[in-house]
């Protein structure tokens, strides 16, 4: 049985909703962030050295990162659901959106956060982290053209994967200029695997 090591209002909620969309069995041990300083509990670092969630364990194996995690769960569980055959141009597409969603969209997004803290001492580089910003939402807005999920008609981890990055970007009040984010993202909550794993996980509120 898979075990995942839930943080409230984190990116562990997504390893949730994809539990449910593969109806894999699975565990959940909850953590709290502090309701003063936002941070992760120290019992995490006894899970993880990093003291970050997600992180799963199935048997002997532990995994860390979300595009790994993600990775992982599709290829154990999906029974070929949820990504496309190995081998194929749009399998290698799934694993460029898997990692581009950490790797290159959320930069920007977490340096915004940061920087808000900053006040008046961050206005230098908003200008900067505007256009960034504004660069990667239009380069998935282009994707979604026409399109119900990233890698077309169907959805994939990859949407899973990605999410984040829309539901931050909305919390942040980004998606105005990009309407196929947001009927992408709603798109998402709306389906019965997310529902369902919102009343499983807690509150999910990135606002």
């Amino acid at each position: 049985m898979v075990v995942l090591h839930h943080l409230n209002n984190s990116r562990s909620q997504r390893i949730l909703w994809l539990l449910e969309e593969l109806g894999a069995p699975y565990e959940i041990r909850p953590y709290q962030r502090d309701a003063v300083t936002s941070l992760a509990p120290p019992e995490l670092t006894a899970v993880h050295p990093l003291g970050k969630s997600p992180v799963i364990e199935d048997g002997d194996i532990k995994i860390a990162e979300s595009g790994a995690i993600v990775d992982y769960l599709v290829r154990k569980h999906g029974g070929g659901r949820f990504a496309p055959a190995p081998g194929t141009l749009a399998h290698e597409a799934y694993l460029e959106w898997l990692h581009y969603a950490e790797g290159s969209a959320m930069l920007p997004l977490m340096i915004n956060l940061y920087v808000m803290r900053l006040g008046e001492a961050g206005a230098p580089l908003k200008d900067r982290i505007d256009s960034e910003i504004a660069n990667h939402l239009g380069y998935v807005e282009q994707a979604l053209a026409g399109h119900d999920y990233i890698l077309g008609e169907g959805f994939t981890g990859a949407d899973v994967q990605l999410s984040f990055v829309g539901e931050v970007a909305r919390a942040f009040g980004r998606l105005a200029p990009f309407p196929n984010i947001a009927a992408w993202v709603a798109r998402l909550h709306d389906r019965p695997a997310f529902k369902a794993s919102i009343e499983k996980g807690g509150a999910y509120n990135l606002a």
